[in-house]
């Protein structure tokens, strides 16, 4: 089987809604609705765990986040690591691929490979070792036009507040991770077939899109964020005040300015993926390459008095998803799919479409079948989950068919169901609606059929169980990956140590 080349573009903290391909008609993505006119976009992709860390964990090994071990970032939880029986990288190097890492990785170590030949990062402001530097830093300390650092626009990497890049454009880290990829095809061993794996750090924040892209987002009407019948518990005012709040309601100016500066990295990044696309169209390698799109996780940019992630809901656990294939395989490939699919389903998928094994660890499913239009998928549902981060009340549990969607809250014991075809932006919880009883208590069963299997407590096999003054969720598969991999727990607080 031909060896087709493989890239895999990912964005950081990208919501589902903004791809114009998507149904926005205020964000800007020509190249991305460009691939998606050539390929087949999923509606219904969720996040299986929505923060970066685990969501990243999971793409790679093509397992869920109970068979990583990592349950989210906070309470009882640690770094990605290394240790997993495969990777999505580890695998295609066995296959003779060369495999290549450009920009956020987010493993722990942060120079640790995971299966790549070889990375080239840039880990945000994140310094885990000593003398550690990211390969965008110290490019971007030699190239600078002055004395300044990409951190003096005074913006935290968690914060709501925006504004414009302070630096020249050409400095920005979306422009690096292209500017790396292109350098990468260029030199590359041509009598290979490659992966390259593309991962930008925008559009998580600080917004600090190029001026271009922020000033025009700001002359735009943007979709307003959104409210409804049960979000007022997160309209703390003491909470909002903080610049980098992870709830709290912002003035409808604030929100509007984060958003000119969400989208304008969105378009931004758009403009340097379509950099990309020319390169390959040029150099004669995009009809021999797969293209995938997609995202760890979103942000919820105020809706419901939210901001980040870690949260079930639409802005946070629903990402963009694409597949666009070389034109002698997607003849038969649908445009849209409306079978829901996660990010461990990249793995088995990409194995698949250029004819590798899948092993049987994996828990994602393979999308070539019906990538060719040979098969139909059977999954009817996808569960996400995240623990305790920003506060208890917010450790989630989940499950979506991209129709309904129900929540447990297990800390608190609580349950939210929605109905996202008419109430897309979810806006009214009908968990307490007697007329919704029958569909609360069937997606209640499915919950208790997936975490009976776990053993650890949060049902009794009957009922779901709340966690109120019970300690963390651990899964015993995060301690057995570090001891296969050889690290004990000294050796991995000695390795993960933050010196700033």
């Amino acid at each position: 089987m031909k060896k087709y080349n493989i890239i895999l573009l990912m964005t950081d903290q990208h919501r589902f809604d903004c791809l114009g391909c998507a149904g926005n008609p205020a964000i800007e993505t020509p190249n991305l609705d460009f691939l998606a006119s050539q390929g087949t976009l999923f509606p219904h992709a969720y996040t299986p765990c929505p923060s970066c860390i685990p969501a990243r964990a999971c793409l790679m090994s093509g397992m869920n986040p109970w068979n990583t071990g990592v349950l989210g970032m906070g309470r009882g939880q640690g770094e990605m690591g290394g240790g997993f029986s495969q990777t999505l990288p580890g695998e295609l190097t066995k296959a003779g691929y060369y495999t290549k890492g450009v920009g956020k990785m987010h493993f722990g170590p942060q120079r640790l490979l995971n299966g790549f030949h070889s990375i080239e990062l840039d880990e945000s402001a994140r310094v885990q070792a000593p003398g550690f530097a990211s390969d965008y830093k110290e490019w971007f300390d030699r190239n600078k036009t002055g004395d300044y650092t990409f951190m003096d626009h005074g913006v935290a990497f968690n914060s709501w507040v925006a504004r414009p890049w302070h630096a020249p454009e050409f400095l920005h880290p979306s422009n690096w991770v292209i500017n790396q990829s292109i350098a990468f095809l260029k030199k590359r061993d041509p009598s290979m077939p490659y992966f390259l794996k593309a991962s930008f750090a925008r559009p998580h924040s600080p917004y600090d899109a190029p001026p271009y892209y922020f000033e025009h987002y700001e002359k735009k009407e943007l979709p307003k964020a959104w409210y409804g019948d049960w979000d007022r518990i997160h309209d703390v005012p003491q909470d909002a005040a903080d610049v980098n709040a992870w709830q709290g309601r912002r003035t409808d100016e604030e929100i509007a300015q984060a958003r000119a500066g969400y989208y304008g990295s969105v378009t931004h990044i758009d403009h340097q993926i379509g950099r990309l696309i020319n390169f390959l169209q040029r150099s004669g390698q995009y009809e021999d390459t797969i293209i995938l799109f997609t995202s760890d996780h979103g942000d919820m940019l105020g809706d419901h008095n939210l901001w980040r992630k870690t949260y079930a809901y639409e802005g946070s656990a629903h990402i963009p998803f694409l597949i666009r294939l070389p034109k002698e395989l997607r003849e038969n490939a649908p445009r849209i799919c409306d079978v829901p699919v996660t990010l461990y389903d990249i793995l088995p998928t990409v194995l698949g479409l250029v004819g590798l094994p899948i092993p049987e660890a994996v828990d994602g499913l393979d999308l070539s079948g019906l990538m060719r239009g040979e098969t139909e998928c059977s999954r009817k549902y996808l569960h996400g989950e995240h623990c305790t981060c920003y506060a208890e009340r917010q450790e989630t549990q989940y499950l979506t068919d991209g129709l309904w969607k129900y929540i447990w809250l297990p800390r608190v014991g609580e349950e939210q169901l929605f109905n996202l075809k008419n109430d897309p932006c979810e806006n009214n919880d009908l968990a307490s609606d007697a007329a919704y009883a029958d569909e609360l208590a069937l997606w209640r069963g499915r919950m208790v059929e997936i975490l009976s299997k776990r053993d650890c407590g949060l049902t009794d096999g009957d009922h779901l169980v709340c966690q109120a003054g019970c300690g963390p969720i651990i899964s015993p598969h995060y301690q057995e990956r570090l001891q296969n991999w050889g690290f004990d727990s000294e050796d991995w607080k000695q390795s993960m140590r933050l010196v700033y």
